[in-house]
């Protein structure tokens, strides 16, 4: 059986763990964002998330202040787009932990929520744009309907692991309707979408993370 909340301190090494995803996949998402765009997505996001690992390895943290370590350490030491909309991302999530010692299936409800507020108001970019959004969004979809039709803790990171998967692979056909690869028009139809993949790596680790602690 699986618990239903846990710790913000137990929680804490999901936060290097997206860390490392973001890390040693810096190759692939430089090689994706080189087929619609200038092929620095691996670089920044991979600088970004190694110094936000080296500053939590200098000290001790919950998944709260973890959280929002990346989020200063990406608005504050990255530049380009990402650097502004993952960095509101994670700050935005941390927030939604500031009353709490523990999180449950509605306080991670909540951080999906306002992560993804966030990224919408500073990108402006809808479903179907080629762009994160079309994981985080469907994930996020999956969670909450998930949780509605009664689904517990596990089932709802579950249903929003599988979402972000199926979210990325769309990007595929779709046309880039933002950003650099929107100046290729079908041309940047048949390529993933950099920003979409580097999502679904956090997705997948939080997720995942959380789901190992949770069902241990």
């Amino acid at each position: 059986m699986s618990a239903e909340c846990i710790t913000l301190a137990a929680a804490a090494p999901v936060v290097l763990e997206i860390a490392s995803a973001i890390i040693d996949n810096q190759a692939l998402l430089s090689e994706i964002d080189g087929a619609t765009g200038d092929g620095d997505h691996g670089i920044n996001m991979a600088k970004g998330f190694r110094l936000a690992r080296d500053r939590l390895n200098a000290r001790s943290f919950d998944l709260r202040a973890g959280l929002a370590e990346i989020g200063d350490t990406l608005l504050g030491d990255i530049g380009g787009s990402m650097g502004p909309l993952y960095g509101s991302f994670f700050t935005e999530m941390a927030d939604k932990l500031a009353d709490t010692d523990t999180l449950d299936s509605a306080h991670m409800a909540a951080m999906l929520a306002a992560g993804e507020d966030a990224i919408r108001d500073l990108g402006e970019a809808k479903p179907g744009d080629k762009t994160l959004i079309d994981v985080l969004t469907p994930a996020r979809v999956a969670y909450d309907e998930t949780a509605a039709s009664g689904g517990d803790f596990v089932a709802c990171l579950t249903a929003a692991k599988q979402a972000a998967a199926v979210g990325l692979e769309a990007t595929r056909d779709m046309v880039a309707r933002l950003g650099r690869a929107a100046r290729l028009g079908e041309r940047s139809r048949g390529s993933l979408d950099a920003g979409a993949c580097s999502c679904n790596l956090i997705i997948q680790a939080l997720a995942g993370g959380l789901i190992a602690r949770l069902t241990a």
